[in-house]
């Protein structure tokens, strides 16, 4: 009968971080030789062994593991879907069976607890969505499966795990620059705070980077978490104290279509009197009234080349790390325009 122990248990019994104990049973260097040992003496006292990991046998069932904000599961997630397709597709070409769950984020995609289909070894390999791993996160999930895991728009710092990103600080400088060429020089930014995830930090950068880079020092960063409620009490608060923003770049769609429900609300035309800018492309953004300028992200195609990175790390499990950036362009819709300030004091006036 499989032991039941745990890395966690390993890593008590040997007097070690989890993080420690998973590279001495997946043979990283800088572990001393003594503590490799010890850790490794914990394993076989209490039976443990990781699954697959250093295997080179074919995957025969993946992992599809997304993130869902601590709580009851939340509405349908029209990003993920795309990438869930995506990974679905690449599956049946293989004939590769696959298994999905979610799992609980903390406001920063940290994971609260893993679900049971990673607790009970049923899968061959992992593919992570939003998602991002804290050290002991990660060395939990190395010692499970090895270097099986392909990261798809997460993040695991340190650890050894391929990954499929999007261009983030690409996309956003597109789409700050797009609003610039429009004549725009106040221009917000909603859908950030020092606490989000390296993607949505990237963005930030990205729209930081482009204002410096055109000679715009004035910024008007406005703090919010990723909703689209969040989006659209934070432009009430960004206009009441900085009246002179003409454009706004938002972090993600669903969050832009609260900023723009909030601007039709206040009374202002978009985008006569303000302009906004997304970030994915979802499906909805080409359905609301006026449809929304956004930078398109080639979602499916992030779900398939995870499944192809997976393949090639069994197929090859001593080749380096790899991370590849699929690129980015801009979808230019209705919601954007030139800038008419005069406009824009009229109606902020009259409200």
């Amino acid at each position: 009968m499989p032991s039941s122990a745990t890395l966690r248990d390993v890593a008590k019994l040997a007097g070690v971080s989890l993080g420690t104990a998973s590279q001495a049973l997946n043979n990283r260097p800088h572990v001393l030789p003594e503590t490799r040992n010890r850790v490794l003496d914990a394993a076989r006292t209490l039976g443990y062994t990781p699954r697959n990991a250093g295997s080179t046998q074919s995957l025969s069932i993946i992992g599809m593991l997304t993130k869902h904000d601590v709580g009851p599961p939340g509405p349908f997630n029209a990003f993920f879907s795309h990438v869930h397709a995506g990974i679905e597709q690449e599956c049946r070409a293989h004939r590769i069976s696959l298994m999905f769950a979610s799992v609980e984020v903390d406001q920063s995609n940290h994971p609260v607890e893993w679900p049971r289909m990673i607790e009970d070894n049923h899968i061959d390999g992992l593919i992570l969505i939003g998602i991002y791993l804290t050290d002991e996160a990660h060395g939990e999930l190395e010692a499970k499966l090895g270097r099986r895991i392909v990261l798809v728009d997460s993040y695991a710092p340190g650890a050894s795990f391929d990954s499929v990103l999007i261009d983030n600080l690409g996309g956003a400088r597109k789409a700050v620059n797009h609003l610039i060429d429009l004549g725009h020089r106040h221009i917000g930014l909603i859908g950030s705070n020092p606490a989000s995830s390296p993607d949505i930090l990237e963005r930030r950068e990205g729209y930081l980077r482009a204002l410096a880079a055109r000679g715009i020092a004035q910024t008007y960063i406005e703090e919010s978490l990723m909703r689209r409620e969040e989006g659209y009490a934070a432009l009430g608060r960004l206009l009441k104290r900085a009246p002179q923003v003409t454009a706004v770049f938002v972090t993600n769609d669903d969050t832009a279509i609260g900023v723009l429900h909030a601007a039709q609300d206040m009374g202002l035309r978009v985008p006569e009197d303000l302009s906004i800018v997304g970030f994915d492309d979802i499906d909805l953004a080409s359905e609301i009234q006026p449809a929304l300028t956004t930078v398109h992200v080639p979602k499916a195609w992030l779900g398939k080349l995870g499944v192809q990175r997976l393949l090639e790390r069994v197929r090859a499990p001593d080749q380096p790390t790899l991370a590849v950036t699929v690129a980015t362009h801009l979808v230019e819709r209705e919601s954007t325009a030139r800038q008419k300030s005069s406009q824009k004091e009229v109606v902020l006036s009259e409200a």
